[in-house]
């Protein structure tokens, strides 16, 4: 069955991503995993442990937000920001192997903030204001837009799943904080300005919510998300939140598992057939046995339900 990108001029690389993961949809799941550093000790773990690597790689793009106020920052903050530049030169790489591509951006607010100003308790930004014309909120906001829009340009024929402003249902980013209205709207905002602006065509558009009352609208969304995180060695087919998040549409939207703890139960998964069509592991000590199990990360990556970058077709 045909699936339509929310862009009519969707590059080929991403419709073509499109179609196969529509068609995944209860016969199988990327496997996927987070990264934040030059060294990506995750996928150097993941493939001592199984012998594979994800099919699907995460990126994180913090460090590249134009607001960062360095003198004003503790050492948490710097030495993250510090270990996270230049991460696009490792998705370079990943695109060249012909992975998977998802890109995170922990964005530093446009105007005002120290610290790690992605989080609203660091910051005076009112988001609300970057949507409003003439104000200083607004003319930052595009203006970081704008910047972020020439960092992707060069990624053209290369399809990523683009996931701004995730977690929007909660009120720890800013771009959350004033409620989902606000988040729609500012999502909104970056699809007009990436696609008709910047003719951006290469991405996925990524909707990374489960609550109903600030879906963005199937016009602006090709895939909708959700970030999970249970106990450690829990492994499940995540039914009652695949469920849930469904709900937010009728159209029938290719749903993932935007960020993980534990490793879904791929076993599990391939006896319900629940239609997740990715999980992204998040980075660091998640990506290790205190989370997943040796045994349960060789199990999951060995399964023929699961497909790791070694099965993965050449989409691109």
């Amino acid at each position: 069955m045909h699936y339509s990108s929310c862009n009519p001029n969707a590059s080929p690389e991403a419709r073509r991503v499109l179609q196969y993961l529509a068609d995944l949809r209860g016969n199988g799941i990327l496997t996927g995993q987070h990264t934040q550093t030059m060294e990506q000790a995750e996928l150097a773990y993941i493939r001592e442990v199984t012998g594979r690597e994800p099919a699907l790689c995460g990126f994180e793009l913090l460090a590249y937000s134009p607001n960062i106020d360095y003198q004003n920052s503790g050492e948490e903050c710097l030495t993250e920001v510090e270990a996270n530049k230049n991460t696009l030169e490792k998705a370079w790489e990943w695109a060249k192997r012909k992975g998977l591509i998802t890109f995170t951006w922990h964005w530093f607010s446009p105007l005002g903030g120290s610290d790690k100003a992605f989080y609203q308790r660091n910051t005076p930004f009112d988001a609300r204001l970057a949507l409003v014309e003439g104000t200083p909120e607004r003319t930052a906001f595009l203006g970081d837009l704008d910047a972020m829009a020439a960092l992707l340009k060069p990624f053209a024929d290369v399809p990523i799943l683009w996931r701004p402003f995730h977690e929007a249902e909660g009120a720890w980013f800013w771009w959350g904080s004033r409620g989902p209205e606000t988040a729609r709207g500012l999502y909104r905002a970056m699809f007009d300005v990436f696609v008709n602006k910047h003719g951006l065509n290469n991405l996925i558009w990524v909707w990374n919510s489960p609550r109903a009352e600030g879906y963005v609208g199937d016009d602006v969304c090709d895939v909708i998300s959700r970030d999970v995180y249970l106990e450690a060695h829990t492994h499940s087919d995540y039914k009652e939140k695949y469920d849930e998040l469904v709900q937010i549409t009728p159209c029938g939207k290719i749903a993932a598992l935007g960020e993980t703890g534990p490793v879904p139960g791929i076993a599990a998964l391939s006896e319900t057939r629940i239609p997740w069509t990715w999980y992204m592991t998040w980075s660091g000590r998640l990506c290790g046995e205190d989370v997943t199990s040796r045994e349960e990360l060789r199990a999951a990556y060995s399964h023929p339900y699961a497909v790791t970058l070694e099965t993965l077709p050449e989409l691109y």
